[in-house]
């Protein structure tokens, strides 16, 4: 039988690391972590971003990812902690599995960006 979204978000969370909103500040303050929006561009023009977050599409993270890849971007093969973000946590959650098994150390915010305004943390525009 074939996996659902449902089953693919069971198994990314017991794989990878999830960050709570009440503690992502203290990690994106001491620049242990690179925050990485992978949201479409228009939600980052529609509702702002986490300040100092990087962005990769979601569609274009194991291209940007992989160093052989025409696309690869430098940032990414940083020796750094990775926090993946996304508006709910579903696709970061599964975007922080794969970033994973291609090397990367990395985590999913728990709740997305959502959960990251909700706690009343600041929201800067793309710009």
């Amino acid at each position: 039988m074939p996996l659902g979204y449902r089953d693919l978000l069971a198994r990314a969370a017991a794989r990878i690391t999830s960050v709570a909103p009440e503690a992502a500040p203290a990690l994106h303050t001491a620049g242990e972590a690179v925050f990485v929006d992978i949201r479409d561009p228009r939600e980052l023009e529609r509702e702002g971003m986490i300040p100092g977050a990087r962005h990769a599409p979601r569609g274009m993270l194991e291209f940007w990812i992989d160093p052989e890849s025409p696309y690869h971007k430098p940032w990414l093969a940083e020796d750094r902690l990775f926090v993946f973000y996304c508006a709910s946590g579903w696709r970061s959650a599964l975007a922080a599995e794969i970033a994973q098994e291609m090397g990367l150390r990395c985590a999913s915010l728990s709740g997305g960006f959502t959960a990251w305004k909700a706690a009343g943390h600041p929201v800067a525009q793309k710009g």
